[in-house]
Parts: C-alpha cells; sequence; structure tokens
C-alpha cells in the first residue's frame, strides 16, 4: 500500500529521491526491436551511455546471445531493468482472457517464456497486459479468465524466485481495445490477485487516459493502493486520418496530440498526492515515446522526452513550494 501523501507545503528535491527516470527502448528505437530482433545491443547501448535515465524497459530478445550481451551493457551502466511483455504478446496476438483454451494456454506459455528471459536479464519486474475486450455480454467471463492467468503468472514468477508481476492498463474500444480497461475493472482484477500475491500491481499511462476518457486526478485514486509504477506518453485520438492516431506513443508536443509538458507536471502532482512517490520501493516513471512522423531521429525524440520530464517536474516543485 503506497503511503499517505506528503504536506502540500513540503519542499520537492530532484526527481531522482523519489523514482527512476525510465525509457521503454524498444520504442524509442524502432523499427524491428518489438520482434525480438534487430540492433538490440547496440540501441541499448545508446540509452546505458546516457545518464539522465536510471531504467531501462526492454521486451523479448530472441537469440540468448543478445541476451547475454543485453545483460552485460546494462549491468555496467547501472541500470534498473523492467521487462515488458507487449513486444511477445502483441505482436503474436495472443490473449491471455481468450474463451479459447488452447489459445489461452499458449498466451500463458509466451508469458512464462518471458518471466525466464527476464530473470536472464536481471529485470526487477515483468509487465503483462489483457487480452481484447469481448464486449459487455462476454466481459465477465474474460475478466474471470484474465484473474486466472494472472494467478497462473504470478504462481509461476513466485516459483521461479519472486519476480513481481505488473498489470498496464490500455484503452478499450480506440486501439489496443484491451479488456483492462477502465480504472475501476483495473482495480477489480488487482484486489483480486494481490490477495493472494501482494506483489502484483498496476502500470498507468498517461497517455492512456485520453484514450479511455478518464482523468487522473478522478482514475488514479481508484488504484493507489495497487499502483507500482508509470508510464508517460502522448496520444492523437480526435482525428482518424492523423498519422499517429491511436495509442502510438508520438512525442510530446506533437500536433493534434493531447499530452504535453503542462499535463506530466499535472500527473506527477495526481501520483505525489496518491503516494506514488513514498512507496517502500522506488517505482519507475518511463518515457514511452518513439519517432514516428516522417524525417523525425531516435535522439531528438529521446531528448524531446528528457526535457519534458525535467520541466514538468520543475513546474511540479514549484506549485508545490509555493
Amino acid at each position: 500500500m503506497n503511503e499517505a501523501p506528503r504536506d502540500k507545503s513540503e519542499r520537492i528535491g530532484s526527481i531522482y529521491g523519489y523514482t527512476k527516470v525510465g525509457i521503454v527502448h524498444f520504442k524509442a528505437f524502432p523499427p524491428g526491436l518489438e520482434r525480438g530482433e534487430g540492433p538490440i545491443v547496440e540501441t541499448l547501448t545508446k540509452i546505458a551511455e546516457d545518464e539522465f535515465f536510471t531504467a531501462v524497459e526492454v521486451g523479448w530478445m530472441l537469440d540468448p546471445r543478445v541476451r547475454n550481451a543485453a545483460r552485460k551493457v546494462m549491468e555496467e551502466a547501472h541500470l534498473a531493468v523492467y521487462y515488458a511483455t507487449q513486444p511477445a504478446i502483441l505482436t503474436q496476438k495472443l490473449n491471455l482472457n481468450s474463451p479459447e483454451p488452447a489459445e489461452r494456454k499458449r498466451a500463458l506459455s509466451q508469458v512464462k517464456n518471458c518471466i525466464n528471459e527476464a530473470y536472464d536479464l536481471g529485470a526487477l519486474a515483468v509487465r503483462v497486459l489483457a487480452g481484447k475486450d469481448p464486449g459487455p455480454e462476454k466481459r465477465p467471463d474474460a475478466m474471470r479468465l484474465l484473474m486466472d492467468s494472472l494467478h497462473q503468472i504470478c504462481e509461476y514468477a513466485k516459483q521461479e524466485g519472486g519476480m513481481p508481476i505488473t498489470l498496464k492498463i490500455f484503452d478499450r474500444d480506440i486501439d489496443k481495445e484491451s479488456l483492462i480497461g477502465p480504472f475501476a475493472d483495473a482495480r477489480t482484477v488487482a484486489q483480486e490477485v494481490a490477495a493472494s500475491h501482494p506483489h502484483f500491481g498496476l502500470l498507468a499511462d498517461l497517455s492512456h487516459f485520453p484514450l479511455l476518457r478518464e482523468k487522473p486526478e478522478e482514475a488514479v485514486p481508484l488504484v493507489k493502493d495497487y499502483l507500482r509504477h508509470a508510464h508517460i506518453g502522448n496520444c492523437v485520438m480526435r482525428d482518424r486520418r492523423h498519422p499517429a492516431y491511436g495509442d502510438l506513443q508520438p512525442r510530446f508536443g506533437i500536433p493534434e496530440g493531447e499530452i504535453d509538458t503542462e499535463d506530466v507536471a499535472h500527473y506527477f502532482e495526481v501520483l505525489w498526492d496518491n503516494g506514488f512517490f513514498h512507496q517502500k520501493e522506488m517505482p519507475v516513471v518511463s518515457a514511452e515515446v518513439r519517432p514516428l512522423l516522417a524525417g523525425e531521429k531516435n535522439e531528438v525524440i529521446l531528448a524531446n522526452a528528457k526535457r519534458v520530464f525535467n520541466e514538468a517536474w520543475a513546474l511540479f516543485q514549484r506549485r508545490r513550494s509555493a
């Protein structure tokens, strides 16, 4: 459970005193990485050389030799490592709440393989995601199947060494069309699973609030006891013809985008007031952005994210110390 929020007049220091500052590797350096291939070690090295980031989120790496080299780079850089199953799950269209036993078994098998990879990479936690939302009539059964899958995943992780598992909250009806989904449903899942597996938690992504038509100040309090990690990112949702429409993680400040520095500063405030930055185990806040439009460069998009981190935290500090 997160601690009670601090007094609003408290003087707030560096962001590094409250969270690990991360970047989602396989989004920052596409294409190919989401398929578990490509210049994985070379691009990880670029992150490792940048002292701004103290954490990195990685996906599957098909070649065990690449995993060994990647672990070496991340260890040498003193980076905290987190493992995301999204690349493996989404590229193969797997579903942890599928009503088809064989399909759900295949999804569970892949997640277990991902947990094994996460241990190989020295990861501190593994991210998972729900499968497709089947619609209102079949949703109760899908919720039951998802919770059963999460229990199995947590039990497997426990047997292998106790790896924490976090469920990432996605949109339900615009892009990923995920069962989880609205924050109220995320809370229902977390309450049930965490009762047996205390190391289970949730991940809230700032870019998904607009896609869910929810506001951080209303949604975060619903899940504050289970919120372990956070993402900052952007989305476009009001123009279906826009090349960045949906859950595509464009840069901050993109025309027609929903999230920019002011929104990130507000998110930091909401997280602070709900105890996120005062957990026993230091959480991670990662930027999930990527070069998306023609001519955009990886290095510039990373610089964009770092500036937004710095400026948003400074805005948050200034308001809370005023």
